[in-house]
Formats: C-alpha cells, structure tokens, sequence
C-alpha cells in the first residue's frame, strides 16, 4: 500500500499539467475578498528535490518542467505556462532547478491571510516531510496536516466556513480501488458542497476503471446540473519498449469560466514543449 512516493515522479509531464492549472485555480479564486478553503487530499511531501535518489532514478522532471525551464524567459507564450515556471522561479532564485514544489507549496504561496490549507498525507515517510516542511513555512493555524486517508478526511471539511472553496484529489491510484473512491468522493462531496470547485487528478492508462472515471465523473456533475471541464495530455506513443506513464488528464467541476479559454490557448504550446513524438497531443472537452 506504501509503496508509491510521489518524489520518484515529481515535475513530470503530469505534474505540469497539475500544477498549471492549479496555479491559474488559485489565481481566479482569490480574486474575491472572501476566505477561500483549500483542501488537499494527497498532499505528498510538500515540496521535492530533484537531485535526491528519489527524483534521480527515475529523472521524470527531464521531459516534464525541465524543458520549460530551460526555455529563456518571455519565451512562453500562453499565460498560463508562464505563470505555473514563474512560480517555479520564486523556488529556485539561483536560476538552477533544484526543487519542485507540489500542490501543498503552490497553495500556499498564492494564498491570503484569510484562507486556509488542509492536507492530508497518510504515507508516513511523506507525512513526517510533510509536516516538517510545513513548519518552514510558519503558516501557524492556515495550514493543517494530517496523518489520515484524505477520501475520510475530506467528509469533515465540506462544506467550508466560507463556503468558498477548493478541493484537489490526487491519489496514487496504486490500487484500482482508487479510481471507486474518486467517484465516490466526488458524489459525497457534490451533496455536502455543491457549489466548491473540484480537480481531480488520474492517469490514463490500460485499465479499465481509468477509462471510465471522466465519464462517471460528467455523470455525476451533470445529475447535479454542474460544469464540468476535462483536459488531457498525451506526451508520446506509448510502446512495449519505453515504460512508464504517456497520458494524464484533470477533470474539474465548477471549474472558473476563464479556464478553458486559458486552456485552449496552454494546450498546443504545452504539446509542442512536451511533445515526444508524433503521438503527442491533447483533448480539450466540457459541459
């Protein structure tokens, strides 16, 4: 069950797209003076370094936020990639890409003085870094970390004090009975919390319940009369010969309407900066 940590993957090509669109949800959502409430399902360790074991052996970073990196600055074009490595920038000011910060750094760098960050880690290594790297921060009382399932954790945070709110589900889908609980999740969620925004995170792989999550997914929020919006990314023919993950997409509900606008202008940049092969693209569809 513990096996999976996040660090070996950290900065891929799945991670870019993640954590772009999570930028520009952050960005929008604060733009109202009222606390926003930000839950974080799967928080990870808070922030990576890429040149640890971890995130050396397998070097996913290289053909993920590497190579935006390496593009000079005011070379990217749509605001929404260049918002996402300017924030990257922030972490390494000495111009080298040493870390990565994951979705609980990104939170809260781009949160006000009146939101609030709750994570969830249940891995142990990942939640004792966790919360050690949550003390630099010296948030005080904005951010929480706990050491539990985030599916179990999430039911006593909706619906917000504010009623405003975020939440990003992104587990490891280590075992298939992940993809259950996403969907399970989100309906217990839309029922508790209607109107709060909802990113969910998942591989696209060979598997059948991977397949099926974005459907179960604009089901769910169309029983509700809810938007929906899901983007994917594909970086490369996948092959018997090159292992490991070439597909990812993000499914969003009450997702901001500027999105998909950003969306489509971010997209054919990102597949060009990312692209492999022929087999790169992405799609783009909502409701």
């Amino acid at each position: 069950m513990f096996s999976y940590r996040h660090a070996f993957h950290a900065g891929n090509h799945a991670d870019v797209l993640k954590h772009a669109v999570l930028v520009h949800l952050l960005q929008y959502m604060s733009r109202k003076e009222a606390a926003l409430y930000v839950v974080d399902t799967h928080a990870g360790s808070g922030w990576y370094r890429l040149d640890s074991d971890y995130a050396q052996k397998s070097a996913e970073s290289k053909d993920g936020i590497a190579r935006l990196w390496k593009l000079p600055e005011g070379q990217i074009k749509s605001s929404l990639l260049s918002d996402y490595v300017s924030l990257i920038r922030i972490l390494n000011p000495d111009g080298k890409l040493i870390f990565y910060p994951g979705s609980p750094w990104i939170s809260h760098r781009l949160l006000r003085k009146q939101d609030r960050l709750r994570l969830f880690e249940l891995h142990p290594t990942d939640q004792k870094i966790l919360t050690e790297n949550v003390a630099e921060l010296r948030a005080g009382r904005q951010i929480t970390v706990q050491a539990i399932d985030g599916f179990d954790g999430l039911k006593a945070q909706l619906p917000p004090p504010s009623r405003r709110g975020l939440v990003l589900i992104d587990p490891s889908y280590e075992i298939k009975t992940d993809y259950a609980r996403v969907a399970q999740a989100i309906a217990d969620s839309l029922k508790r919390f209607a109107t709060g925004t909802y990113a969910v995170w998942y591989p696209i792989i060979a598997l059948r319940e991977s397949q099926q999550l974005p459907e179960q997914l604009s089901k769910l929020a169309g029983a509700q009369n809810k938007s929906w919006l899901n983007v994917s990314l594909t970086v490369r023919t996948a092959s018997i010969e090159q292992r490991g993950l070439v597909s990812s997409g993000l499914f969003l509900i009450n997702p901001p309407y500027t999105l998909k606008a950003a969306l489509q202008e971010a997209m054919p940049e990102l597949v060009e900066i990312l692209g492999q092969d022929r087999g790169a693209g992405f799609e783009l569809t909502s409701a």
